[in-house]
């Protein structure tokens, strides 16, 4: 086995560990805080002229998204597959005194099931399944949302920014129309595109895109 395929084989390991709970709470065990705690951007233009409601955030990880929706006056449940992203995401809303606004849900988008829950708004960002697999995360998320109420998700687009990714990390990634089949009847698409975003890098900033589908449930059917 040549080196550079060695490596190769170690970077696709490496890699699917990210789509999988252990490695998530392997990376979350560690540093203080992953992620920046910044609400992300899309999320805030979804909903900063809504009335606050109750919205589910599934892929919290640490919890910017649910502190900041907590805040905002809504009624917030965090779901993640990752335990200890959900207890540092808890910790962070009792920081932002939130907590009495917020549940968690330890669960897997992949196998993810509303049941009788229902949400006046649904957000996912930057969760990225393997194999193509947001369509169908997508028509799972869809079923959590209440008659009346937005699907929003967010991810990253196929970017030439990305190239030092695995080749499973890039074939996650989507573009906004790829995942729009996925809705439900009763479902009416908002946004369908690709917004460009500002990354801050150890180099400077650079420029990559965000798929957005953001969508309203139109009936209860």
């Amino acid at each position: 086995m040549s080196g550079h395929h060695a490596h190769s084989e170690q970077d696709e390991k490496a890699a699917a560990a990210m789509f999988e709970p252990e490695g998530w709470d392997e990376r979350y065990a560690g540093q203080e805080r992953f992620w920046s705690g910044k609400p992300n951007p899309q999320l805030v233009a979804a909903v900063d002229a809504l009335a606050p409601g109750t919205a589910l955030d599934v892929g919290c990880g640490e919890g910017g998204d649910v502190v900041w929706l907590a805040g905002q006056g809504w009624r917030v449940t965090g779901a993640d597959f990752s335990a200890e992203g959900l207890a540092r995401a808890a910790r962070h809303a009792e920081q932002a005194g939130v907590a009495d606004r917020v549940d968690w849900w330890q669960v897997d988008a992949r196998s993810f099931a509303a049941g009788t829950r229902a949400y006046d708004l649904v957000t996912s960002h930057y969760l990225h399944a393997p194999d193509g697999g947001m369509a169908d995360v997508t028509r799972r998320l869809a079923t959590a949302v209440a008659p009346g109420g937005l699907l929003l998700v967010v991810g990253h687009a196929p970017s030439h920014e990305f190239t030092q990714l695995s080749e499973s990390h890039r074939k996650a990634m989507f573009l906004a129309a790829e995942i729009l089949p996925a809705l439900p009847d009763g479902f009416e698409p908002v946004v369908v595109e690709q917004r460009t975003r500002t990354l801050q890098r150890d180099t400077g900033p650079v420029e990559a895109e965000d798929s957005v589908l953001l969508a309203r449930r139109t009936s209860g059917d």
